[in-house]
């Protein structure tokens, strides 16, 4: 039997068209079908993506809030004198309230140590024909250098700031000029305190010029003038003097460090004041504020008329267990029982903002601090009270998560239902052109009938065709 490569060869008849029309009126509503749901789908759990990325940023918040230590912070507020910053200051969570006057009557510094005069004329004057060992010390600290035979000064000097465990020891060389030059080495200690002046000594009394103690017993060269002698940082606090080795004094004034930077001038002083850090803690409510709000607002963006979650039950419940929630009442925070009680309110559209109808929140911080603190952080605070709320929804086995998932698992579905239904479309055009092809060589078959018939008719004596 005949066979037909393309639908309407053998006919003439337009078959093609007529397989494509019937393959499109059986796929067309489908994709569009699927399609829809692809695009609802994929926007709803946008929404739900929306909706957990500001839940979780409001977790983050609540967290702070669930730190109490975030509610012992101290502030340290120091009033500096016209000339300049005197002092700076940090203080610990422990640190008791008050005002304080503070002086720097002296900083604290290391000790300088000059060579004497004409013992060297130039930087490269042989310090040691045979060589030794210098030992520096100054307080607990010290360190040994090796020196060669036949260094120079520029070379000691060298030795010395190169050595990898200095502890804090530089060493110059200034040259005076003049019609007698001299070259004088120059040691300065960064241990400072009173009593921690640099030491030199060596195995070789050939280093005796620098060094501070002969090597045969006595003075060295090497000597510290009366104001280059290492020294303590002093300071008066409320006229109190206080010592220390280093500028900073810790614990001068209890869970507060004091830095000197710079000598009063005239006896003029900082003004320090300690206090609970009461900025800090404005600033977290505010963010508290603004991620409940963010939340809040996308909620609403995405349950509005015909948005994706409109009429979502789980948006519903979340909603709701917000406000209750926020509404919770609290015990042993003194006065306050909600955040209500402490210049927070809900404004007619949600959302939470700052109410001074009863108290502004800086009264509430300024009369009772502490109970703030319990208010929001206590064991079972607001932010606990949030803590667990939120679990419920931002944990793996949460409802926003649950829902995630089953949006997830109706788009995997609806992948396979795609798949489906194009194996269906092929099998369809399979079955449409075995028809449309037997028809197509059936109909071919009966125009070879009728023209080899008509032929023969007109071969016959006296047969006149229908057209003549």
């Amino acid at each position: 039997m005949a066979t037909i490569t393309s639908a309407g060869v053998g006919s003439g008849l337009d078959l093609e068209s007529i397989i494509n029309a019937t393959l499109q009126a059986e796929d067309q509503p489908k994709l569009q079908a699927f399609n829809e749901k692809d695009a609802n789908l994929n926007i709803e759990l946008s929404a739900i993506g929306a909706v957990t990325s500001s839940l979780s940023a409001f977790q983050d918040v609540v967290e702070k809030l669930a730190d109490i230590e975030n509610f012992n912070q101290r502030s340290a507020v120091v009033t500096q004198p016209t000339s300049g910053d005197l002092i700076s200051v940090s203080a610990t969570s422990d640190a008791t309230a008050g005002n304080f006057s503070v002086e720097v009557l002296q900083l604290a510094q290391g000790s300088r140590a000059v060579s004497a005069d004409g013992v060297y004329a130039d930087s490269t004057d042989v310090v040691s024909a045979s060589g030794g060992n210098l030992t520096f010390g100054a307080g607990a600290k010290s360190f040994t250098v090796a020196i060669d035979p036949g260094a120079t000064l520029e070379e000691v000097r060298e030795a010395i700031n190169d050595a990898s465990d200095n502890f804090g020891v530089s060493v110059n060389i200034i040259n005076t000029g003049g019609a007698t030059p001299s070259s004088k080495l120059v040691f300065t200690s960064d241990e400072t305190g009173t009593g921690n002046d640099l030491t030199v000594t060596a195995d070789n009394a050939e280093f005796d010029a620098i060094s501070t103690t002969a090597f045969g017993g006595g003075a060295g060269g090497l000597s510290i003038a009366a104001g280059d002698a290492a020294q303590d940082a002093i300071i008066e606090v409320d006229g109190i003097t206080i010592n220390s080795d280093t500028n900073t004094f810790k614990d001068s004034i209890q869970d507060i460090t004091i830095t000197a930077l710079k000598e009063s001038e005239a006896g003029e002083t900082a003004q320090l004041k300690v206090d609970v850090d009461k900025e800090s803690v404005e600033t977290l409510v505010n963010e508290f504020i603004s991620a409940f709000n963010n939340v809040v607002g996308t909620i609403d963006y995405h349950t509005e008329a015909g948005a994706a979650l409109n009429g979502d039950s789980t948006m519903r419940s979340l909603s709701s267990g917000l406000v209750r929630t926020l509404s919770s009442s609290i015990s042993g925070a003194g006065g306050y029982e909600t955040i209500y009680d402490i210049g927070l309110g809900l404004s007619k559209d949600g959302t939470l903002e700052k109410d001074s109808l009863v108290r502004s929140l800086t009264d509430a911080l300024t009369e009772n601090y502490d109970d703030v603190g319990v208010l929001f952080a206590g064991a079972d605070g607001i932010a606990s009270q949030f803590e667990g709320f939120l679990d419920n929804y931002l944990e793996a086995d949460g409802a926003l998560q649950f829902r995630q998932d089953d949006i997830n698992a109706d788009l995997r579905k609806l992948e396979k239902d795609v798949a489906n239904h194009q194996y269906r479309m092929e099998q369809l055009e399979i079955t449409l052109r075995e028809k449309y092809s037997a028809l197509d060589v059936l109909i071919a078959q009966m125009q070879s009938s009728s023209s080899y018939l008509q032929s023969q008719l007109a071969s016959l004596p006296g047969f006149t065709s229908g057209s003549s």
